[in-house]
């Protein structure tokens, strides 16, 4: 098993502000809190090698070797960190699709009266016919022991590599929790909220930033439920590879 987290490589992050570090334009988003969120996690499993090895530095120098190192066009990339217990720290990428605006634009959307076309066309959420188990630390920090995530993504006839569509999660209370590879905020009177990490979500570095400025709110415990879910409801997804995006609710037959 390996502590994972994910992000984006995209020059045109170059642009944004809120993604500086130490006032120096960065083409990684977020990658301090990228940073944070290993640092805490092997804290939490206990694996001081892996902690030790960890700096910005350290970190930048691995993803800029894998970036680097990518064969193949691309207009942006997804860098998938990963770092084992005795503190080897290793990077991969896969082209993704290019981002035209700011990643978390979409969050700004107040759906009853803005139109989805302004953020690009929604992508489908199903909701999965079976509960998420809650696993601990396997829950609650992202590694690569992935098999929930994808036992629900099978669920949904999900492939892994679609872009247009997620499944929603919750726990064995029916309480929301997040989605395969997103996390989650639904629209309620006008305001997105999402589920709170004591739910057993998964809480990712862009849900921090959004969180932090308050484009979010995150929920009571149980304030979200499955049961509250409805076709053609409005939920933002968002992780630090792909930014937010809108995403409605789609009923199976």
């Amino acid at each position: 098993m390996l502590l994972l987290t994910s992000t984006r490589y995209d020059h045109s992050l170059l642009r944004l502000r809120f993604n500086n570090y130490n006032d120096e334009p960065s083409p990684f988003l977020l990658l301090r809190f990228h940073l944070d969120r290993l640092s805490q996690a092997s804290t939490q499993h206990d694996w001081p090698q892996a902690a030790s090895v960890l700096s910005y530095e350290a970190l930048l120098t691995v993803c800029q070797a894998a970036v680097a190192s990518h064969d193949g066009e691309y207009h942006a990339l997804r860098v998938r960190i990963t770092l084992s217990q005795t503190g080897e720290l290793a990077a991969t990428t896969i082209a993704i699709p290019a981002l035209h605006s700011d990643p978390t634009a979409a969050s700004f959307a107040r759906p009853l009266t803005d139109s989805a076309t302004l953020y690009g066309p929604p992508m489908k959420l199903y909701i999965d016919t079976e509960p998420t188990p809650f696993l601990g630390l396997l829950s609650t920090t992202k590694t690569t022991e992935r098999g929930a995530y994808n036992d629900a993504r099978s669920r949904a006839g999900l492939s892994d590599g679609s872009f247009d569509s997620d499944v929603l999660l919750y726990n064995s209370d029916e309480h929301i929790t997040e989605a395969s590879v997103f996390n989650v905020a639904v629209f309620r009177q006008g305001e997105w909220i999402t589920p709170p990490a004591a739910s057993g979500c998964l809480p990712g570095v862009l849900r921090r930033w959004l969180l932090q400025n308050k484009r979010i709110r995150e929920a009571g415990v149980g304030e979200i439920t499955k049961s509250q879910m409805h076709a053609n409801d409005w939920v933002l997804l968002f992780n630090s590879a792909h930014g937010c995006r809108l995403a409605r609710v789609t009923i199976s037959s």
